[in-house]
């Protein structure tokens, strides 16, 4: 089985960062029964850098479609073709909050969202997509029509789930971490700290085990660098 992590900032993460995309290498490590590579055209971290807080991450592992200020609309051109070369079958999809900070609003990120999956699926029919609501981060403390446009976009990211999952490629809304604090779990009211990647972690593991029966449950206590 072959899973890719699609994202933005908050997936690649920069230099010192473990990232979330670890978190989840070390629980399919510690829970998943058969063979699994992680691929994707990318394995660096922001600016290019490579490195991670564990220097003993593999590097077969490292891979990703991640990228500092990449949101929705530009992952739409590069999923099909990573997709397809790397034959993916899992997305794990963490994306919208940089598209609705800079580039489109609610509406238009809905849209891609919509392009997204069917770019996807014209390179790999049977792709199945776990996709992440967008946390909202300090600027929405501050601005509620920014915080409305979030809301407003989660609201159509489910539906988009609802409209569009197959049975032959189901698509699925992961949960907002219940006990993501911005405040604790993040180290600037956006990207994740240690605590914040367990936790977005935790909510893709949680929607693979119980829907598709796909490694066990999260517990960050078995795996290295785990504090939360």
């Amino acid at each position: 089985m072959r899973f890719m992590f699609v994202g933005d900032s908050m997936t690649i993460g920069r230099a010192g960062d473990f990232t979330w995309r670890y978190r989840m290498w070390q629980h399919l490590n510690s829970t998943f029964g058969g063979p699994y590579r992680i691929v994707g055209p990318r394995s660096e971290l922001y600016e290019g850098s490579d490195a991670y807080a564990d220097p003993a991450f593999p590097a077969d592992a490292r891979r990703h479609l991640a990228g500092w200020g990449e949101g929705w609309q530009h992952m739409v051109p590069l999923v099909g073709p990573a997709a397809g070369a790397a034959r993916a079958d899992v997305l794990l999809v963490s994306l919208g909050l940089i598209d609705l900070g800079f580039y489109t609003d609610a509406e238009q990120t809905a849209a891609n969202v919509r392009r997204f999956i069917a770019g996807a699926r014209a390179a790999r029919p049977g792709v199945r997509m776990v996709l992440l609501p967008v946390i909202p981060n300090s600027r929405a403390e501050e601005d509620a029509p920014f915080a409305a446009e979030v809301a407003r976009f989660n609201e159509l990211l489910a539906k988009a789930v609802a409209d569009l999952t197959t049975a032959a490629s189901p698509v699925l809304l992961a949960a907002r971490p219940d006990a993501y604090d911005i405040h604790h779990d993040t180290y600037d009211g956006t990207h994740p700290n240690v605590s914040g990647e367990h936790r977005l972690a935790g909510e893709f593991a949680a929607v693979l085990h119980q829907a598709w029966g796909i490694g066990g449950p999260y517990r960050p206590g078995r795996v290295q660098n785990n504090p939360l």
